[in-house]
């Protein structure tokens, strides 16, 4: 009698859904980016429409009462605020304008490095390409359509606009003077004593007293100063600020 074999079923997705860009550095480290996608792109770009407009107004107000030298000093400043505003604010600010600060975003090149002078410009200058044929339909079309969210400035000047990675910061420990343990630790011995000190703020002054009291024999004190020894511990192993 022939062998059937019960057909494997086939999932819809193979894999889960990455929105993480990878780029490898010269050392050969990933640096994971997470691009931005259209909606948040255009809360920043409209936030920046606003404070562009506001500080226009401020400016031009105060130059239409120069006459006919101010009007001429005022297409100036128009050209100024509506080429460079972006471009200015990119290069010396991180890639962050007012807008992508406040949305937590920056542009930066495609290898992840802080963008420069010439691809701001390009991406900058071909904004009235994105904008044909009227609402920036090209450019949110190409957003939409490209897997890392890139308008058509971004393809030209090999630009990519991403979230804002938080800094990392340091865990407040109980003030101690730093010193080393009295005994070789291994490292789910360092991680438990780094995880006592972080977590003596949540503790009640009892409860720290008697977790530290456990080990006042290894370390050769009395309880009473077991949790300060730890707690130098711990800045011994983080090292200086």
């Amino acid at each position: 009698m022939p062998s059937t074999s019960t057909p494997k079923r086939k999932t819809a997705l193979q894999t889960p859904l990455d929105t993480h860009y990878r780029v490898e550095t010269p050392e050969g480290i990933d640096l994971p980016l997470r691009p931005a996608g259209l909606p948040v792109r255009a809360v920043a770009f409209a936030i920046d429409l606003g404070v562009r407009g506001v500080l226009l107004g401020a400016l031009l107000s105060g130059l239409m009462l120069l006459g006919k030298l101010g009007l001429g000093l005022g297409s100036i400043v128009l050209f100024l605020v509506s080429w460079w505003y972006m471009v200015l604010f990119e290069v010396l600010n991180q890639g962050r304008s007012p807008g992508k600060q406040m949305m937590g975003l920056r542009v930066v090149h495609d290898d992840g490095t802080p963008i420069g002078w010439p691809a701001s410009l390009t991406r900058n200058l071909l904004r009235f390409v994105d904008m044909l044929p009227f609402g920036y339909f090209l450019g949110a079309i190409s957003c939409l359509q490209h897997p890392t969210f890139k308008r058509l400035g971004d393809l030209a000047g090999g630009t990519l606009v991403v979230y804002r990675e938080q800094a990392l910061l340091r865990p407040s420990l109980p003030q101690a003077t730093p010193r080393a343990a009295p005994f070789v630790l291994h490292l789910a011995e360092q991680r438990a004593i780094l995880s006592f000190a972080e977590r003596q703020g949540d503790l009640s002054a009892e409860r720290t007293q008697e977790l530290a009291a456990l080990l006042t024999t290894p370390l050769g004190v009395p309880a009473s100063r077991a949790a300060t020894e730890l707690n130098g511990i711990a800045h011994g192993l983080l090292g200086p600020l």
